[in-house]
């Protein structure tokens, strides 16, 4: 299987290496086209195009060498046909002089351009890091692994979250999806996880922890104005892992059902017994708050993902189904399912990424049994 886009990006790899080469074939089409047509025929574009390409795909010593270049052949083949005798000729040689110097100044516009965005490239990981660091690769005799996908291709970090932790009651696990976008959803999901971090350490239930966060979100979205106050919510669903190792307990707050991966290659989905509204939208509903439990053998995998996954269309608008790609497969670990995904839902979308992914797998390691 191959990495999400890798065959489009292989093919754009390819065609960039070669591209480095159009100044030069630009200059030898131009010479070779003013030479063998009539005089009054001139291929003073294709010099002035040869600096100009340089710029855009070259160093800033490529692009003066392109456009000497250009100055070189321009000058030798107006010489050849006697074109310096008049100001044609060196209004033609000015022309391509001007455009090669403006090649130089768009070459170093565009350099600097490229280390803004490397700046902001690096300022956007280390964002990513301090909201959404890496769970422990492992918690006793389980396996951790998290992937995040971010929508925008600048972006490190949107409107999905993961988080997980050891607890006094358990490992437990949070994986969600802010409504919206832009500024405002990072701060939703930097609330979210603030109040699950410290509810975890404290709740004693996993619905005493789901209350910590509709009241810390509910606060954060009144801060909020127009409809991302109103209409703001949070999906998500909370997992515990007791110490014992043998159960899973899920609260599902109108979050995708997490996927259970049995030793032998069986997955299922783990519907919630009660449905539940999202957090910030509790207050509509009177339900109560409802933790299900279920079986968690030793080589089972709890994957946690968010809607990114399942609405991960093709080209034919066919949505992806984790179940029947997961299904009869076994991986060595969270890392090799995750990774899998990932290549899986690139190959179902052909590269396009049209919504934040966020992924988070719990392995229990064969062989491992509880006190």
């Amino acid at each position: 299987m191959n990495a999400p886009g890798a065959g489009s990006n292989a093919v754009t790899r390819w065609f960039l290496r070669h591209l480095q080469v159009l100044p030069v074939l630009l200059l030898a089409v131009g010479a070779v086209l003013d030479f063998h047509t009539p005089p009054h025929f001139s291929a003073e574009a294709f010099y002035a195009a040869a600096p100009m390409s340089a710029a855009a795909l070259l160093s800033l010593r490529a692009t003066v060498l392109a456009g000497i270049g250009a100055c070189a052949v321009d000058l030798a083949l107006l010489a050849y046909f006697g074109f310096l005798e008049d100001y044609g000729g060196w209004s033609e040689l000015a022309a391509v002089a001007t455009v090669s110097a403006f090649a130089v100044v768009v070459n170093r516009l565009m350099h600097y351009r490229d280390v803004r965005l490397q700046s902001v490239r690096e300022i956007a990981l280390a964002v990513q890091r301090a909201v959404l660091p890496k769970p422990p690769a492992t918690i006793g005799p389980l396996r951790l692994a998290a992937r995040y996908r971010s929508a925008e291709r600048e972006a490190q970090i949107g409107g999905d979250l993961y988080g997980a932790q050891d607890t006094p009651y358990g490992v437990r696990c949070l994986v969600g999806d802010v409504r919206g976008k832009g500024v405002e959803a990072v701060k939703a999901v930097d609330v979210a996880l603030g109040a699950f971090r410290e509810a975890a350490e404290e709740e004693r239930t996993l619905a005493g922890v789901a209350a910590r966060l509709e009241r810390a979100l509910l606060r954060e979205a009144e801060r909020r104005a127009g409809l991302e106050r109103t209409e703001g919510f949070v999906t998500g669903v909370l997992a515990e892992i007791p110490h014992s190792w043998d159960e899973v307990r899920l609260v599902n707050r109108g979050h995708p059902p997490p996927l259970l991966l049995h030793p032998g290659g069986a997955v299922r989905g783990v519907e919630p017994s009660e449905a539940a509204l999202p957090w910030c939208l509790a207050g509509l509903g009177a339900g109560r708050e409802t933790t299900d439990t279920v079986p968690f053998p030793p080589g089972a995998t709890l994957l946690l993902y968010t809607d990114g996954l399942t609405e991960a269309k093709d080209r034919a608008g066919a949505f992806y189904d984790p179940v029947a790609a997961l299904t009869g497969h076994t991986f060595p670990g969270p890392d090799d399912l995750l990774g899998r995904l990932l290549r899986d839902v690139g190959h179902h979308t052909g590269g396009r990424v049209t919504d934040d992914m966020a992924l988070l797998a719990i392995t229990r390691q064969a062989g491992e049994r509880g006190p």
